[in-house]
């Protein structure tokens, strides 16, 4: 069980990295700084720039190839379906949300194609990363409705491409970061209240990297560590409002995963096994924490990884060390389920 306490005192507020790092981290806060604007609003032809879409590679690039499929054409709902070369027999499927804060990235940015397709060779699994509907334009519970239907599409095997090899959707496994991390959660609870609706689909695990989640109060790391890259209040507390409900604070389920209107699903022996990973220059540290606290107090199975030197959004950064461990981690994680559950 994961205790809530206030972070070791730091001296800094990142861990030393090279210059390319620093570089690649600016650009990222830059990227959301330049295109939020006061009224709420993104300027989406700005960020058409600032974040380019990098096409899909029916060729393998590093082992992997990759495609964008429809999902849902009604709502429009695109996903890029990752799959690893030269492996024999059905593949376990891991359903992927990207971070971004509900309102920036897509399925087709760079950080994420490249993410995407290391997941998917590391653990020898098809990857089908989703581009759900973007905040403020598209609120709660746009993302989660788009991740529930692309777990839908996963259960409808007429539907997978025909010339990619088969899928065991019976292992199949939810995961994201920061916001993907949040949507994977909350469509793991709409899966556990629906599970007898599914014919193929098993969730076997979740994995939550660094998931977003908050609250009205300010917590000790979110004090401690204001400065840090990537994440601030000021980025955070935009990001809810673009997102959350017109009038809604940070008390509502979506945000506040302990809350009493977020336990429904989380008790059903089918919310799945959880892996939540956490960052030591990581803000969003003790809300983490307490989530681990919430999904063990019900007794959930959760293994934390910590990684003490890491920021948030680290993994999407290969030059750090931390990166390629974890992507070790949740190989076992994925390697270590039968689909059973």
């Amino acid at each position: 069980m994961a205790d809530l306490k206030a972070p070791a005192k730091v001296r800094r507020l990142a861990p030393p990295m090279s210059w390319r790092s620093r570089l690649s981290i600016f650009a990222a806060g830059y990227l959301t700084d330049a295109t939020c604007r006061a009224d709420g609003t993104i300027n989406r032809r700005l960020l058409t720039y600032l974040d380019p879409a990098v096409p899909p590679s029916a060729a393998p690039r590093n082992g992997v190839s990759s495609r964008d499929i429809d999902v849902d054409p009604a709502i429009p709902l695109r996903a890029r379906l990752f799959h690893p070369v030269g492996l024999a027999g059905p593949l376990p499927v891991v359903l992927f949300f990207h971070g971004g804060g509900f309102a920036y990235l897509s399925a087709a940015s760079l950080a994420y194609d490249a993410a995407c397709r290391r997941i998917a060779r590391y653990c020898g699994a098809a990857v089908l990363s989703v581009d759900y509907r973007r905040s403020p334009e598209h609120r709660f519970p746009a993302a989660y409705d788009d991740g529930f239907s692309a777990l839908r599409f996963l259960d409808e095997p007429k539907k997978h491409p025909a010339d990619v090899g088969p899928l065991d959707v019976s292992r199949c496994f939810l995961a994201g970061d920061s916001a993907g991390a949040n949507i994977a959660h909350h469509v793991a609870r709409r899966y556990a209240m629906s599970s007898p609706s599914f014919t193929k689909v098993r969730v076997s695990g979740l994995i939550a990297i660094q998931p977003f989640f908050g609250g009205e109060e300010r917590t000790p790391s979110e004090l401690q560590l204001e400065g840090a890259p990537i994440v601030s209040i000021s980025r955070c507390d935009w990001m809810w409002r673009a997102f959350l409900p017109p009038g809604a604070d940070r008390t509502h389920e979506a945000a506040h995963a302990a809350s009493p209107a977020a336990a429904a699903g989380i008790d059903s022996p089918a919310f799945p096994p959880a892996v939540v990973v956490i960052g030591g220059y990581d803000p969003l540290q003790d809300w983490q924490r307490r989530y681990c606290e919430m999904l063990t107090s019900k007794g959930k199975e959760v293994r934390v990884l910590e990684y003490p030197e890491a920021i948030h959004a680290f993994y999407v950064f290969p030059e750090f060390a931390e990166s390629k461990e974890l992507m070790l981690r949740i190989k076992e994680f994925v390697a270590g389920s039968d689909g059973s559950k």
